[in-house]
């Protein structure tokens, strides 16, 4: 019999539902049973009609009873098994292993400075961070980016928060051309623009869209390793591709690629400049080959010596897919980033956004498209520009001063947030890296960038840093590679040394 317990703040029906549930889950009403009609049962507890109607009607909707007009109510010709919780794991379906997936996230992790082998007080005592990840950010920032967010959350319509376009806020990409015709050089319509959340993204989007599964796709080495390894997660054939003094080596790449992935105004690593003989041969090769292009101009913006170069898509927009990241331009929590192409292969992609991620969140468009359009966003261009062109300085005269560039090459000094010490493919890489965390310092070794790469050194950002402490670290970081530089070298000359003997 079915009870009501006054004082359990459920309603009647509830109870009553769930004690019914536990009587055919648990066999107590096995399948079959006529369950009383509605005003015998109500009478028998004390309850209305219409409460009983209530609860066989919830059976009833969710499989628990049949019932027809003679027979009654009944409860279903179903299996239960009484003792179902002890008779059953209580695991759920077992977990595919994902080798690839769990080793690009551990070296994506120590790439960006997590390094799960240094413990917490470790992590908690750095105190000059030379991160290449990140760029500067102020409270004037943040005042800005929220008066924009206010006021795209005040004047936001009702067909604002409907399913958008898959392309993308149209204002947005409007403000995004704009902005590429004046300060790249980049001429564009609106649906030449697709807007996404990041690299990656544009990246994942690119794979599904224009490449086949197994597709060969050549990548710089050193490079972006969340590039090649998004690519190899769609089970693409990913082939390093060497870096040198004037960019990627094109002579190098596969011959089967249909793909080209590069930073050309600023190497991501290296950070040299790609040379303009190797640009019109790779220009020349995407021609011919009929294979993409996929240019990422993360931070060509910062440049130190001239004007911003001029990009692969403005001299071959047929074959080149331009990728523009608001990420390293503002801050990596806005995930907007921006993918420039033909009007038929950003279609392509719109088509494959539009059915896996249907659209982005319609809040960030609004507040970034407020941000461009009241001027804020050149504002802030303007103001970090001058701050990393000082920083820039001061780094690079730290590095000359202490005698860092003496022993080691720098390269990079010319574009973008960060330079590369260099040393030999010998030089204890990882012994450095480890000495200075243990000061404080946290820098971010090359070898993290390289596929099959084995050159070693350190690629430093100076955006976060201000110019004090990157005097500072830079004099402490100097004194511990030095110092390992000089045991080093007697160590190799005591071995010669004893050879000749």
């Amino acid at each position: 019999m079915l009870t009501v317990n006054r004082h359990d703040p459920r309603p009647i029906w509830q109870q009553l539902l769930d004690q019914a549930i536990s009587n055919i889950t648990t066999g107590k009403w096995p399948p079959g049973e006529l369950l009383l009609p509605t005003r015998e049962l109500a009478q028998r507890i004390g309850v209305s009609r219409s409460t009983i109607q209530t609860v066989y009607e919830e059976l009833y909707s969710r499989g628990y009873t049949v019932t027809s007009r003679r027979g009654g109510t009944r409860v279903s010709e179903w299996t239960y098994h009484a003792n179902l919780a002890e008779e059953l794991s209580h695991k759920g379906p077992t977990l595919p292993p994902l080798p690839l997936l769990d080793s690009a996230l551990s070296h994506l992790s120590n790439w960006f400075g997590n390094d799960s082998d240094s413990n917490t007080s470790e992590q908690a005592e750095i105190q000059i961070d030379f991160t290449p990840h990140e760029p500067y950010l102020d409270e004037h920032f943040l005042k800005d980016w929220r008066r924009s967010f206010l006021h795209a959350s005040t004047d936001s319509t009702i067909d604002s928060w409907a399913y958008g376009d898959a392309y993308g806020f149209l204002p947005l990409r409007e403000q995004i051309a704009r902005y590429l015709s004046l300060e790249r050089g980049v001429h564009v319509s609106v649906d030449q623009i697709l807007l996404t959340s990041g690299a990656q993204h544009s990246l994942d989007l690119i794979a599904q869209a224009l490449l086949h599964e197994g597709a060969t796709v050549s990548v710089e080495d050193p490079g972006f390793p969340a590039a090649w390894m998004a690519m190899k997660y769609r089970n693409m054939n990913v082939v390093p591709v060497p870096v040198d003094e004037h960019g990627l080596c094109v002579d190098h790449i596969d011959p089967q690629s249909e793909l080209v992935y590069v930073t050309p105004s600023h190497q991501c690593a290296v950070g040299v400049i790609m040379s303009e003989p190797r640009r019109q041969q790779l220009l020349h090769l995407a021609a011919e080959k009929g294979l993409w292009i996929v240019e990422d101009d993360y931070d060509s913006e910062f440049r130190y010596r001239g004007d911003p170069l001029p990009t692969l898509f403005s001299q071959r927009p047929q074959n080149t897919l331009y990728m523009l990241s608001f990420s390293k331009m503002i801050a990596p929590g806005i995930r907007m980033s921006a993918l420039v192409g033909s009007k038929e292969a950003i279609a392509q992609l719109a088509r494959v956004q539009g059915l896996t991620y249907r659209h982005l969140p319609i809040m960030e468009q609004l507040t970034l498209t407020h941000f461009m359009e009241r001027g804020l966003f050149m504002r802030h261009m303007r103001k970090v520009r001058n701050i990393y062109r000082r920083r820039h300085a001061a780094m690079t005269k730290a590095i000359i001063s202490t005698g860092l560039s003496e022993h080691f090459t720098l390269t990079g000094a010319e574009t973008g947030l960060h330079m590369l010490l260099e040393a030999s493919s010998t030089f204890d890489e990882a012994k450095v890296t480890k000495l200075a965390l243990e000061r404080g310092i946290r820098i971010y070794p090359l070898s993290q960038y390289g596929l099959e790469s084995t050159r070693k050194g350190w690629v430093l950002g100076f955006a976060k840093v201000d110019e004090d402490a990157i005097e500072a670290g830079i004099t402490s970081l100097a004194e511990i590679i030095l110092d390992v530089h000089s045991h080093s070298n007697n160590n190799y000359q005591a071995n010669n040394a004893r050879q000749t003997l």
